[in-house]
């Protein structure tokens, strides 16, 4: 509505008339039909009559001028952008950005859809072609990102590392991962992907151990600064680690797997009973019309529509949840079968069984879970064995057909682990955790070993501060409150805790002893505080001692690094893309896992010739 408004008033909407609020003149707006109405002698009026109330008007309308665009500048929409125009060159970094973050196939930028939409975007952009992107573009990135992520793995005085081998079903093709951890002087735990390097030939130790000294030349990293390798426990892996001469630990989550298998297989009414629910499981999945109908029985019971969960071989949580999704679907199953035939059918004391079996392994698919977190360490392995060890001991009513596997995954607990206190990658690691500190150990002997090593540590730590004529502080530890578990798992760890308070020991006159002993005196933090932040607050009471924190509290306890980058390549490696070279794949994956917060976060242009591309870069690996 036009702003003359303000000033005039209608009596009616069809009357050829309007009263000034001013001098309450009747001012004609136009003829006598209603679309002849207009505004032009109102706005005489109030120009002639009433200048204050025109000049209000003529504010308020501000009126916008039209010029018709000149020959020249009409030319000039029409010309094609420069390649070094700064418009191009961002168009081109989010495209790279758009291949990179999103697994496109480098040829998208040949696809006539994706062409006609940029020609749709912007008509004056020329979009490059698929070689510029492959051979200049996306390299440019890479190389920058590689060079100075190379000036920030220099200053690391210690890595934790996990490496695994793919083979892709799409192609022939094998791929090595090389991921590393790190601890960076403000307490932040750092993460970079290094490699995904092509495996040619057979998987020998040799060939492994080759292929690691490559991959840590390629990086400029020593094996001195090398603080341990996670691995999977093949034994080529193991010796290859050995060959290396560097420091290894197997995957917890994979010695998991193998003590669940040893569990389950050694009980044949277990076996039998989770064989039958394979075969209906595996019923409904071949099967859409069963399917149908037990989704129609679910419907009319009121329950949530879920299909049932088939386990898989060489994850064994997948067949605890095979268990429970079967277990859910009780009443519906027991209606269907009495309409419908089934490759199997559970007896009232399997459907117990199944239950109990249950019970059994979520303690132990709490564990698998809390290891493979990205925040777990290898900290967390003595306290979460203590705990299972405890559960598993423990009689329980549910017990009833499952004492045998039980006892066998107790035996196997026993077996697998019998030497994770006496690794001083582990008890050290637990020991400078604030969480668990000295707690979480069984036996005595193991205890003093860990506290020895520990002490040794720190003397060779501030060996390297007096060199350095670092200063040192000594300030007492701020308590603070436990906090309680809301999990199994968790409540046993209280209970152990609560259990074991620090022993009392005579305290040496050594600057390292005096540190080490202060510190496991004090009462441990919340379970679910970062031990960084802790260290981060304390490092000036505690220097040595933190400085061995920061070495021992990067370290993973599981490979799954390098398993969630696999799955990142199976992605980027598919069936439409099973001819990417390996050189290329490397390139993207490393992008990918390098960009997502560089683009994604900070949303920073990355520019193919940007002049302060160090800058970006810092701030990226700064966060």
């Amino acid at each position: 509505m036009s702003a003359v408004w303000n000033h005039f008033k209608l009596e009616t909407e069809s009357c050829p008339t309007a009263t000034c609020n001013v001098c309450k003149l009747s001012v004609s707006h136009g003829g006598k039909d209603r679309a002849a109405f207009n505004t032009a002698n109102l706005i005489r009026h109030l120009k002639n009559k009433h200048p204050a109330q025109y000049s209000e008007f003529t504010a308020a309308t501000q009126i916008k001028t039209w010029s018709q665009p000149t020959r020249e500048a009409m030319l000039k929409n029409k010309e094609k952008l420069p390649k070094d125009s700064d418009k191009a060159k961002n168009i081109t970094a989010e495209i790279a950005e758009f291949i990179a973050l999103d697994d496109q196939p480098l040829s998208v930028v040949s696809n006539v859809g994706f062409r006609r939409l940029m020609e749709h975007l912007e008509p004056r952009y020329e979009l490059p072609s698929r070689s510029y992107f492959t051979d200049t573009a996306l390299p440019s990135i890479h190389n920058k990102l590689r060079d100075h992520l190379l000036v920030m793995l220099s200053k690391v005085s210690a890595f934790e590392f996990t490496t695994d081998i793919w083979s892709s079903s799409v192609c022939l093709m094998s791929l090595i991962s090389f991921t590393a951890q790190w601890i960076d002087s403000s307490f932040n735990l750092q993460r970079a992907t290094l490699n995904v390097q092509h495996f040619r030939g057979s998987h020998t130790a040799e060939h492994v151990k080759q292929a690691i000294e490559e991959m840590l030349n390629s990086w400029a990293i020593e094996k001195e600064r090398v603080h341990v390798i996670v691995r999977d426990n093949a034994r080529n892996m193991k010796r290859a680690m050995e060959d290396l001469a560097v420091p290894s630990l197997g995957c917890v989550a994979h010695t998991l797997q193998l003590v669940v298998h040893e569990g389950l297989l050694s009980q044949r009414s277990v076996t039998d009973t989770m064989a039958n629910a394979r075969k209906i499981i595996g019923h409904f999945k071949h099967s859409p019309l069963a399917y149908s109908r037990l989704e129609d029985i679910q419907i009319s019971l009121k329950m949530t529509v879920k299909r049932l969960q088939q386990d898989v071989h060489v994850r064994w949580n997948s067949s605890l949840y095979m268990l429970q999704s079967i277990l859910e679907q009780k009443r519906a199953l027991s209606i269907y079968t009495a309409d419908h035939n089934l490759p199997a059918t559970l007896t009232a004391s399997q459907w117990t069984l199944m239950e109990n079996t249950a019970e059994v392994l979520v303690p132990l698919e709490e564990l698998t879970r809390e290891v493979s977190k990205e925040t777990a360490t290898a900290a967390d392995v003595i306290p979460a064995i203590s705990a299972l060890r405890r559960v598993l001991s423990r009689e329980q009513t549910t017990d009833q057909g499952v004492r045998t596997m039980k006892r066998t995954l107790l035996e196997a607990v026993e077996t697998r682990f019998a030497e994770v206190e006496k690794e001083p990658l582990y008890s050290i690691a637990t020991l400078v955790d604030p969480r668990y500190k000295d707690r979480y150990f069984t036996k005595s002997d193991h205890l003093r070993f860990a506290k020895d090593s520990l002490i040794q540590e720190v003397m060779k730590m501030e060996e390297n501060r007096v060199a350095s004529k670092e200063p040192e502080a000594a300030e007492p530890v701020s308590k603070a409150p436990r906090q309680g578990a809301g999990s199994s798992l968790g409540s046993i760890l209280d209970e152990i805790l609560e259990e074991r308070q620090p022993e009392a020991q005579s305290v040496s006159t050594t600057s390292a002893d005096v540190q080490v002993w202060i510190y496991l005196s004090e009462q441990t933090i919340p379970r679910k505080s970062n031990p960084l932040d802790y260290w981060k607050t304390h490092a000036t009471q505690f220097p040595s001692l933190a400085a061995v924190a920061t070495k021992f509290l990067c370290a993973p306890c599981t490979s799954v690094d390098s398993e969630r980058l696999f799955s990142a390549v199976s992605n980027i490696l598919d069936e439409n893309r099973n001819r990417l070279s390996p050189d290329k794949l490397e390139m993207l994956i490393f992008l990918k896992k390098k960009t997502c917060t560089l683009f994604g976060s900070l949303r920073v242009k990355v520019e193919l010739h940007i002049e302060h591309m160090e800058e970006v870069i810092y701030q990226f690996f700064a966060i």
